[in-house]
């Protein structure tokens, strides 16, 4: 018997300027009609550009941010302009991959051709019906500009590359009525449905009333006829528009992921997740899932908004998950959207990179999920470089050789005794406020601490990622905070270097403080206290570029810190389209 299993990740464009179209119709994404054409035409141009990633999933050219796996084989099914570097034109491009690595291209699979999309093939996710065929809810952009939910499924469920699909004439299957008064310019991203109690599917659909942002709830006998619910799965007044929504269980008691068939049972938890249009951040909260009443209700004390808690704190938006039934996790990707300018990026040829693949998990506390890198991309590693056990002093910078800087994967731990010296911390602070205060110039007492990634030999540009450990004034206990400082990642002012900065949920006296980066380019991936938060860096050196580039990991507060553990490796590059 086949072994069946899908992702399904799509993203909703993040050149998200809101413009008026025709109707009087408003949507959230900018098409550059006059920056379509690209200047990359040749294969020479793009292979020796620096910033193209080495292991970071990208097509050759033009404007991407946004992936499926059939009968053993991952299929990428992203969102892309076939035309230009930025967004417009969109079609769902096609990769496939056996390791969620190395990618092989292929024709379109879906591209606008029935009314229902015939100017435009939207975010949407696949969902695998008891036959074992997937099945495709997207949004289209009818005549009217309006956005509508639509269903494709396989040509030929014997191919396992899934080169064709093929739309239903049912289409739409959802749609903005006077009736049902849905905001047609924000109603857009279905999930992966799922199977409930009572026999029936369940979908939801990202949308707003106002400023109120919510998950409209579809109910449906056969995955064709869709009825909407009385009320939302959720929403949360102030929030705006939510763009892919994403709803799964997961288990409180191990690392195993679960499929969104599993609706209860002992340990049982929900995690809903928003892409907020507003702010372009994310947010999730973990609660419970009551499958009669059809709604989801968040733990309390849940931050229902950017400020609580975030997949990503850096670069990282419109994520999607998929349970993985051959290795029995659940796995999050997300697009990695640009620092540079429009400009820049008509220059390059090309805008948008994914991340690598992340198996998510719930945390012991049950509070959070924890996130890591998926395993099959250490097969990428080469040449280990260890430093052993040492006490890194105060003020130091220590190079680590032997790794090329630009694209490598680097762990280090550490241990932290003087804690009693640590600085006291404001009631309440904002952290990437706090890290753009503090960046890594700034010399503290515990901290900064951590690695200086895509760094020049005169240190005029690098990228750090580090951490501060601080002491509360209310109650004494150890605050720790990560920061990725792009503030000297480029000499180049035109590109966004904001620093991102959130708190890591470990305790100091009793925990080591542990950090990965993954650096590629122009990307820098970074997971601290064991995943439990993430931030991804984008940026664009003019120095620190190939061979120029190096690697250290630096103190740069007043009381000495011990490195327990540091490996490094170079990176090969992966088989990217």
């Amino acid at each position: 018997m086949a072994l069946v299993f899908i992702f399904f990740l799509f993203y909703s464009s993040l050149l998200l300027i809101a413009i008026n179209i025709n109707n009087g119709v408003q949507a959230s994404h900018h098409a550059y009609r006059n920056l379509q054409v690209s200047n990359i035409n040749n294969k020479y141009e793009v292979n020796n550009q620096p910033y193209r990633t080495g292991y970071h999933f990208q097509p050759p050219k033009n404007w991407i941010n946004g992936p499926l796996v059939y009968k053993g084989i991952y299929h990428l099914f992203y969102q892309y302009n076939p035309k230009g570097a930025v967004w417009g034109n969109i079609v769902w491009a096609h990769s496939t991959s056996t390791d969620l690595v190395n990618w092989t291209p292929h024709e379109a699979a879906i591209y606008p051709s029935i009314p229902s999309d015939i100017n435009g093939c939207w975010s949407g996710s696949a969902t695998i019906l008891p036959s074992g065929k997937p099945a495709i809810l997207y949004t289209g952009i009818d005549p009217n500009n309006n956005q509508v939910q639509n269903l494709a499924v396989p040509k030929n469920l014997s191919d396992p590359y899934l080169i064709e699909w093929v739309k239903s004439a049912q289409n739409p299957l959802m749609a903005p009525t006077s009736m049902n008064k849905i905001n047609g310019s924000s109603f857009r991203d279905p999930t992966t449905a799922w199977f409930g109690p009572d026999k029936k599917w369940r979908v939801i659909v990202g949308s707003k009333i106002d400023r109120k942002g919510m998950a409209i709830l579809y109910t449906s006998d056969d995955f064709i006829t869709w009825t909407q619910s009385k009320t939302p799965l959720h929403s949360v007044e102030g929030n705006g528009m939510w763009e892919c929504p994403d709803f799964f269980p997961v288990d409180s008691a191990n690392k195993l992921g679960l499929d969104t068939t599993v609706i209860s049972g002992p340990g049982i938890k929900y995690v809903l997740k928003a892409s907020l249009d507003d702010t372009k951040h994310e947010y999730y909260t973990v609660g419970d899932y009551d499958s009669v009443r059809n709604i989801y209700i968040p733990n309390e004390g849940s931050i229902e908004s950017d400020s609580g808690l975030r997949y990503d704190y850096g670069k990282y938006y419109a994520s999607k998950t998929f349970f993985d039934s051959v290795k029995q996790r659940r796995i999050l990707l997300g697009w990695i959207n640009e620092s540079s300018s429009v400009a820049t990026d008509v220059k390059k040829g090309w805008s948008g990179v994914h991340d690598i693949p992340r198996h998510i998990w719930l945390d012991k506390s049950g509070k959070q999920l924890i996130q890591w890198p998926v395993v099959e991309i250490e097969k990428l590693r080469r040449g280990p470089v260890k430093i052993p056990r040492k006490s890194l002093k105060a003020g130091s910078l220590v190079k680590i050789p032997g790794v090329t800087a630009e694209q490598a994967d680097v762990e280090v731990s550490f241990k932290v005794t003087d804690l009693e010296k640590a600085e006291i911390l404001e009631e309440n602070p904002n952290p990437q406020l706090l890290c753009s205060q503090k960046p890594a110039t700034i010399k503290g007492k515990l901290g900064p601490f951590g690695l200086l990634t895509l760094a020049s030999k005169d240190l005029k540009e690098y990228t750090a990622i580090f951490f501060r450990i601080f002491k509360t004034q209310q109650n004494n206990k150890y605050k720790v905070l990560m920061c990725s400082d792009q503030s000297r990642s480029s000499l180049n002012e035109d590109n966004d270097k904001t620093n991102y900065g959130a708190f890591v949920d470990v305790d100091p006296v009793r925990e080591q403080l542990s950090l990965r980066s993954l650096i590629d380019h122009s990307i820098v991936e970074s997971f601290g206290g064991g995943g439990k938060t993430c931030i991804t860096a984008r940026v664009y050196p003019t120095l620190a570029i190939g061979k120029d580039s190096a690697l250290f990991v630096f103190n740069n507060g007043t009381q000495n810190i011990q490195i327990t553990s540091l490996k490094a490796w170079s990176m090969k590059s992966a088989k990217l389209n």
